[in-house]
């Protein structure tokens, strides 16, 4: 029998305005999953439960008395610790911030919240986000839920194994280069990097970038899509911000695939890719071809995309935490000092053709989809590594260049802003899963490529290769 924190969060919200689940009930369902699976993977780590009682007392009462409910009314959901919660701990991964307790939430989080959403806790991260493997001195490291020894990627690794794992149907997430996808691909499940300014952040330290966006990460592509609709909303103080119209997000038909030019790529043109990735993405494509109308393989131009985007990052980086480098290197993790030394050796002229080639390959990818309606590639290019190494640095006996190259493939793409889904596919030759990147025209078509992803998941249902893969809660409670 499904207990209630295994449900969708569609299906939940739906249970619960017919009065068919309590708000409570699912709570505790949720609270008991977190208390029986947490100590073993490490996903949450602050949490709120006695303001989330009364808050979904309080969600009850009003189901109970027939007032209006929001779109996510009576749902948990869990706070990347990168974003500020009032009144929980939130310390950005890093011994700087340990102590810090926000006295307000930031602009997102308030919006979930006044759309019914009840916060359980926060979920684990990367010092400020810095790499794609979950692990910080503060907390410790975030496992993969299929394979404790290996990592669960990141940044966003705490919210993609609480959502594996069904401690909560719903998390936040964030991307500057890969960090709602690549979780979302080692993890099993689905997170969508909406175009730059789709949801707005008041704490965009660079406004006019495509790099750092927030997005919704979910079991399904229609629950995230749900999450998306109430994430997505203008805010002045963010430069890329704009009026979106969210309100078809909550109900997302699946489009015909057969209508579809599709265009198919294991490395993008440029990245280092495993070779047992490569495979695994052949035979994933060789099961979806018969649904498109049209599937060829075809890359882009993205050559230079991997130096352009370390430059660009380095950038970043000094921009937003050259001050705690200066004030508090001691504290800082290696990822962290190394990108800002590296942003510190980069000479201006270098800069200047980053930027200039950022240009370039957005023009490049939007003219590639004047022939083709859809991109797809893996989402990661390695399987989920040992969890005691801070990142990968080898694909097929090739050495990489920075602590993040072996992410080109979600790097590269965040160059360009294009909007992007990554959907679970099955399992890759380790016996973790293996995710696929959908991208859209940046023609902020995020309905069109959340309607492309959620057609590939209903395709992929009942097609063991290719469905959606669930970790063996049991043997990790315990």
């Amino acid at each position: 029998m499904t207990k209630p924190c295994d449900l969708p969060a569609g299906e939940a919200r739906r249970l619960i305005g017919t009065k068919e689940l309590s708000p409570v009930e699912l709570l505790q369902s949720c609270v008991d999953r977190i208390e029986a699976v947490n100590p073993t993977v490490n996903a949450m780590v602050a949490t709120c439960y006695d303001r989330a009682r009364e808050e979904a007392e309080a969600a009850e009462r009003a189901v109970m008395q027939g007032e209006p409910l929001g779109p996510l009314h009576g749902l948990p959901f869990g706070v990347k610790d990168l974003n500020l919660t009032e009144g929980v701990r939130t310390t950005f991964g890093s011994l700087i911030h340990e102590d810090f307790v926000p006295e307000e939430d930031e602009r997102m989080v308030a919006d979930l919240r006044a759309a019914g959403a009840i916060l359980v806790g926060k979920t684990n991260t990367p010092e400020f986000g810095a790499g794609a493997n979950t692990v910080n001195k503060v907390y410790g490291a975030t496992v993969n839920p299929f394979d404790t020894a290996r990592t669960c990627g990141g940044s966003s690794g705490g919210s993609a194994v609480a959502l594996a794992t069904g401690m909560l149907p719903l998390c936040t997430g964030s991307d500057t280069g890969g960090s709602l996808r690549i979780p979302a691909g080692f993890c099993g499940i689905t997170a969508i990097r909406a175009t730059p300014g789709v949801v707005a952040s008041e704490r965009r330290i660079v406004g006019h970038t495509t790099f750092s966006v927030q997005g919704p990460m979910a079991r399904s592509v229609q629950d995230a899509a749900l999450m998306l609709g109430v994430m997505a909303d203008h805010d002045p103080r963010d430069p890329l911000s704009h009026a979106f119209s969210a309100e078809s997000l909550e109900t997302v038909e699946p489009l015909d695939l057969s209508t579809l030019r599709v265009a198919v790529s294991p490395d993008l043109g440029f990245a280092q890719v495993d070779s047992g990735i490569r495979e695994t993405f052949a035979a994933c494509v060789d099961e979806f071809r018969p649904a498109f109308g049209e599937c060829v393989e075809r890359s882009p131009e993205m050559e230079s995309a991997s130096r352009a985007f370390w430059l660009i990052r380095g950038v970043s980086f000094l921009a937003g935490l050259l001050e705690p480098y200066r004030q508090h290197k001691d504290l800082l993790g290696p990822n962290v000092v190394s990108n800002i030394e590296a942003g510190l050796a980069m000479k201006p002229e270098d800069i200047g053709w980053a930027f200039a080639e950022e240009t370039r390959l957005y023009r490049a990818l939007q003219s590639f989809f004047d022939e083709v309606d859809v991109l797809i590639c893996p989402t990661v290019a390695v399987p989920p590594f040992p969890v005691e190494q801070l990142f990968c640095t080898h694909i097929n006996g090739v050495e990489l260049e920075n602590y993040i190259q072996w992410a080109d493939l979600t790097s590269g793409l965040t160059l360009t802003g294009h909007p992007i889904v990554s959907i679970p596919c099955g399992l890759d030759p380790t016996g973790t899963p293996f995710g696929l990147q959908i991208v859209g025209p940046r023609r902020h078509a995020e309905r069109f490529v959340i309607a492309v992803a959620a057609a590939m998941e209903h395709y992929a249902e009942g097609r063991p290769r290719i469905a959606r893969p669930v970790p063996d809660i049991d043997s990790l409670s315990g």
